[in-house]
């Protein structure tokens, strides 16, 4: 018994790190702030930024999907280009791009972005971000062998999110959500419904007021001592004189 118990918790070990190691063959990760402005990466092979970022030549996808050509596609969208950079992972290049932009909301419909709407409004004391990750229209298919694999949506949010709409795992972390399926489905022009409600104070606006609020009391306090110090010691020299 106490040798299946041990088998059974060393698979538990064994399996609980594979949802953290998913790979995928196209991402968009973004960092959003609760004014709207945030940094975004997008990973993928060559092929897959010509089908759904129309970067390049389908025919020549990796000749022409280049840096230098990703580089000019979000500067032409408005966004601060941070890096671009080319990888490989199993033999197959990568093409990432990391960049800031100053209002999520613009991004739609922009040259880097004809794949990804997000709109992020106030809803009373909350905001509400909401989107889809689509495919665009027309275009040439990429060929059957950069069709496999994963694609994904992740969003990091600045404040709790209260509720969001289908993360593949809910909230992660505290603040993270997720949205991902099959490459050959994202082709096909299956699209990813993207959502989520959150607080209007940043995570990290709360921590410094928190933090801000409990040194003004102790500072209070220390005070408050000092002076109940000082006035117990005037009234014991006035007693004795």
């Amino acid at each position: 018994m106490s040798s299946l118990l041990g088998r059974l918790a060393l698979l538990l070990l064994l399996t609980a790190p594979l949802r953290g190691c998913l790979t995928y063959e196209y991402e968009h990760e973004i960092w959003l702030r609760v004014d709207g402005s945030g940094t975004v990466n997008v990973t993928g092979r060559p092929a897959l930024w010509t089908a759904f970022k129309e970067l390049g030549r389908p025919e020549d996808p990796e000749g022409t999907a280049t840096r230098e050509a990703a580089q000019a596609l979000f500067e032409r969208s408005g966004l601060r280009v941070r890096r671009v950079t080319l990888t490989r992972r199993a033999g197959q290049p990568y093409l990432f791009v990391s960049a800031d932009f100053a209002d999520v909301n613009k991004l739609a419909g922009t040259p880097a972005f004809p794949d990804l709407r997000l709109a992020l409004a106030r809803d009373g004391e909350r905001l509400r971000l909401s989107g889809d990750w689509a495919r665009p229209p027309g275009g040439v298919l990429p060929a059957p062998q950069h069709r496999a694999g994963l694609m994904a949506v992740r969003l990091h949010l600045p404040a709790k999110v209260y509720s969001h709409r289908n993360a593949v795992d809910g909230v992660e972390r505290g603040n993270i959500v997720s949205w991902r399926q099959d490459v050959e489905q994202a082709l096909q022009g299956q699209s990813l419904e993207l959502g989520a409600v959150m607080d209007r104070r940043s995570i990290l606006g709360s921590t410094v007021l928190l933090f801000a609020t409990a040194i003004v009391a102790a500072l209070a306090l220390l005070a408050l001592g000092l002076y109940l110090v000082l006035r117990r010691g005037r009234r014991e020299r006035a007693a004795q004189g």
